[in-house]
C-alpha cells in the first residue's frame, strides 16, 4: 500500500509539465501566437490546481478526524 501511495505522489508531483489546449482555445491560440498560447496554458494549470488542493485539504481533515476518533 505504501508503494502505491509513493508512486502516485511521485508521478503527481514530478511529472513533466504538459502544455495543451482545449478544442475551444485552439482558434484563439492560432490567431494570437506564442504569448497567448503560454497564457492559456498557464490558465489551464492554474484552474486545475484548485480542485486538487480542495481534495487534499478534505482528505487531511478526514484523516485527522479519523485519527482523533480512533484513539
Amino acid at each position: 500500500m505504501k508503494k502505491k501511495l509513493l508512486y502516485t505522489l511521485f508521478f503527481l508531483f514530478f511529472s513533466q509539465v504538459i502544455f495543451a489546449q482545449c478544442a475551444m482555445c485552439r482558434a484563439v491560440v492560432e490567431q494570437g501566437g506564442d504569448e497567448v498560447a503560454e497564457g492559456i496554458n498557464n490558465g489551464i494549470v492554474y484552474l486545475m490546481f484548485f480542485p486538487y488542493l480542495i481534495i487534499g485539504v478534505a482528505i487531511f481533515f478526514l484523516y485527522r478526524n479519523w485519527k482523533k476518533n480512533k484513539t
